[in-house]
């Protein structure tokens, strides 16, 4: 069997995957609203919230990219878009498919945005609606911080709502939703949830939705508030993908009590023990990559993601280490679009151990001593 250390979608446990195998049920039965019931309390910890400030969760059908779309839906018409790598382009070109007034801030590949960059482009081309920016670009390894950029916009341009991808970084490492504040955040099932792609989970702050309810259009199936609704209510918009549902309950509440981390007091420690792990795994890899003369595409350290390491080549034939790898029962991926060739990524992320990630860099070693 071939290990998937790609960026997604990630390896799965057996577990999860049997749990989709349970009797389906009716999505207007009781049991779907104990199912849901079930992943609820999950949430606040996933995304970093307090319900009593008035954030709420939902979960959709489908990929992550349809609540990117979902969220503009509910921000205004005035979109500035922060492109440091080939997700947060997708975030630009979504936007203008539905015929926002867009601009693109572009980054150089490999850094994080300035925030005062992001300022000055709100002084000069604003007033703006809303922010997008990638938390954690899978393209590039690079992670933003998005803390100072979000209290950045609080105090210089207050009525502008910053949505951000968090695709591969929740359940990875904390969004903190309330604390930075987030208006918008958005991830999928494929990620660090370590579960099967097709489910899409958000949440939203207070004034986030309490824009969104003031719009006249805001879709129909992509309507974020129906989404966040549905939870609420118990009741999804439209069919889901019950068996989906099972197994991110069954997911979300072994987390919650550190199955894999040896263990949790409460479901804080849990999550917590959680994003601690992939601190590890990111940093035990950027240590491999050091005793083999290679280093991380991120221009600073601080920008190195949890999740995913992306590697510069240097020397390496990219597609022949990846093919040495593969053959050894490893799956990896090359570089994303123009890295291609020049880089490859690593996805140490969801359920991915010390123990099997030693395994995976002692193949690598011998992929990479094959060229040498």
């Amino acid at each position: 069997m071939t290990i998937l250390w790609i960026p997604g979608p990630v390896q799965v446990r057996d577990e999860i995957l049997d749990a989709q195998a349970l009797p389906m049920i009716g999505h207007r039965a009781p049991e779907m609203a104990e199912l849901i019931e079930r992943i609820d309390p999950h949430l606040p910890h996933l995304f970093g919230f307090d319900p009593a400030n008035g954030a709420r969760a939902g979960v959709a059908s489908g990929s992550a990219s349809s609540l990117m779309e979902a969220a503009l839906h509910g921000c205004g018409q005035r979109v500035l878009s922060v492109v440091g790598g080939a997700f947060a382009k997708r975030w630009y070109e979504i936007a203008r498919t539905l015929g926002k007034h867009t601009h693109a801030l572009e980054v150089v590949w490999g850094h994080a945005p300035d925030t005062e960059t992001v300022l000055a482009t709100i002084d000069r081309e604003g007033p703006f609606d809303a922010v997008t920016v990638v938390a954690n670009e899978t393209s590039t390894g690079v992670v933003t911080p998005l803390g100072p950029l979000a209290a950045a916009l609080r105090e210089n341009s207050p009525e502008t709502h910053l949505l951000a991808d968090c695709v591969t970084l929740a359940a990875g490492q904390p969004v903190d939703l309330d604390a930075l504040g987030i208006d918008f955040a958005l991830t999928g099932s494929q990620k660090a949830l370590a579960l099967p792609p097709g489910l899409a989970l958000c949440a939203a702050s207070a004034r986030y939705q309490e824009r969104a309810r003031g719009l006249e259009r805001r879709s129909w199936y992509l309507d974020p508030l129906r989404v966040l609704d549905g939870q609420e209510q118990r009741k999804t918009p439209t069919t889901p993908a019950i068996s989906l549902y099972q197994a991110l309950a069954l997911q979300l509440e072994q987390i919650s009590v550190g199955l894999l981390e040896g263990g949790a007091s409460t479901p804080a420690e849990g999550w917590s023990k959680r994003f601690a792990r992939h601190l590890r795994l990111r940093d035990r890899t950027i240590a491999w990559a050091a005793e083999h003369d290679l280093c991380p595409f991120p221009a600073r350290a601080e920008w190195n993601s949890a999740t995913v390491s992306c590697i510069a080549a240097s020397n390496l034939d990219v597609a022949a280490f990846a093919k040495h790898l593969d053959e050894s029962g490893f799956k990896i991926s090359n570089g994303y679009g123009d890295l291609k060739g020049k880089t490859f990524r690593i996805g140490h992320m969801g359920d991915h151990t010390d123990a099997g990630l030693e395994d995976l860099l002692a193949a690598a070693s011998t992929a990479i001593a094959a060229q040498r």
